[in-house]
């Protein structure tokens, strides 16, 4: 069944090229074999360019969630002191990770809508000594918030000398991160956002801190331990069977990123936010992010007006307008609506969006006072 052509407005999975399309048809090739090594090999090279790091990169066949395990238990033992914040769904989940492996888990818990305020973070730091790792979602996709992990980074990095753990999978690739230049230990993302492919590979950065820790970790790991998929790349393989037709897709997509260029990716993606967010308050809407610098580059949340059938709104949309929004997640349910834009996106798919909410918030008793 083929499905109609829709503008799919999620922050994930997004669009994908056409061309990337095709390059996923490619037949299959032994992934043991010297074809399969020219293509992780390169792919990898690529990748710690997009990361902007000198750092081991892997590529993991899983969602963005098997990175961010990953990153806990490469790097911790049951019982380690973890500081988790969470300001949104994201977040949470990174948190719930750890309490599912036995991490000492204090969790902070910030204000939906609002960004973590980095000074948290040195006072939780200089109040509890024995905390060995900071977990920090960069990009909050749930509340439409970037989160500023440069300087949450400089503080537990630097100052305190503990390990960074980055949920990075809605921001890597979209929005600014040298991983390097921060000094993030471990760094997770996912195929699906920015890399314009379909879900189903992560990808993970290593530092050789996080390499340090990993020594002496103990949390339980088989399919995502790290030191497998290091001591496998050096003879161009995965540990486990690679989803290789994403692979393809991302060789392709990588080479893509690399003509265009990493920083005109963040500026392509930063004025297309802004036209967003301008066009969305014109409208008469408001914006769910308390903090407009603070406002994701990679998709908006919009308060659902008060009155009006979000749900309706929503289904009008799709069916009508062949548009697809993000609804709110967990208790922003029914209470925001998402535009994504992220990846493959121009000016005009959000130019698309913007007429069709103008069509379509009249006809569910939205009026801009």
């Amino acid at each position: 069944m083929r499905l109609p052509r829709q503008n799919l407005r999620t922050p994930g999975p997004t669009p994908i090229p056409n061309d990337i399309v095709e390059a996923m048809s490619e037949p299959m090739i032994n992934h043991r074999g010297p074809e399969f090594l020219d293509l992780i090999t390169e792919s990898t090279r690529l990748l710690k360019q997009v990361f902007m790091t000198q750092n081991d990169v892997f590529v993991l066949t899983s969602s963005g969630t098997g990175s961010l395990e990953a990153a806990l238990v490469n790097t911790l033992s049951p019982g380690d002191k973890v500081l988790g914040v969470s300001a949104g769904a994201f977040g949470d989940r990174f948190c719930d990770i750890a309490d599912a492996y036995y991490a000492d888990l204090k969790r902070i818990e910030v204000e939906w809508g609002e960004p973590i305020d980095p000074e948290v973070i040195r006072r939780e730091l200089r109040e509890d000594p024995g905390i060995k790792a900071v977990m920090i979602t960069h990009n909050e996709t749930s509340t439409g918030v970037t989160h500023d992990l440069e300087s949450i980074a400089d503080i537990a990095k630097n100052e305190f000398g503990k390990l960074i753990l980055v949920d990075a999978v809605s921001s890597l690739g979209c929005i600014p991160l040298p991983v390097d230049g921060w000094n993030c230990d471990m760094v997770g993302t996912a195929s699906q956002k920015g890399f314009m492919i379909p879900p189903g590979l992560a990808f993970i950065s290593v530092s050789d801190d996080a390499w340090e820790a990993n020594r002496t970790s103990t949390m339980p790991r088989f399919y995502f331990d790290v030191a497998e998929a290091k001591k496998y790349l050096e003879s161009g393989q995965t540990p486990w069977t690679p989803n290789l037709s994403a692979i393809y897709g991302l060789r392709l997509a990588l080479d893509k990123m690399m003509d265009e260029g990493v920083e005109n990716i963040f500026a392509r993606h930063h004025d297309i936010a802004q036209y967003t967010r301008d066009a969305v308050e014109d409208l008469g809407l408001e914006l769910f992010c308390t903090d407009p610098a603070r406002a994701s580059d990679t998709v908006t949340a919009i308060k659902m007006p008060e009155n009006i059938d979000g749900s309706r709104l929503m289904n009008i949309m799709r069916t009508e307008e062949d548009v697809v929004l993000a609804g709110g997640q967990g208790k922003l349910v029914g209470h925001i609506f998402r535009i994504g834009h992220l990846g493959w996106v121009s000016r005009e798919d959000i130019e698309e969006v913007v007429e069709a909410l103008k069509r379509t918030l009249p006809r569910v008793g939205f009026s801009a006072s």
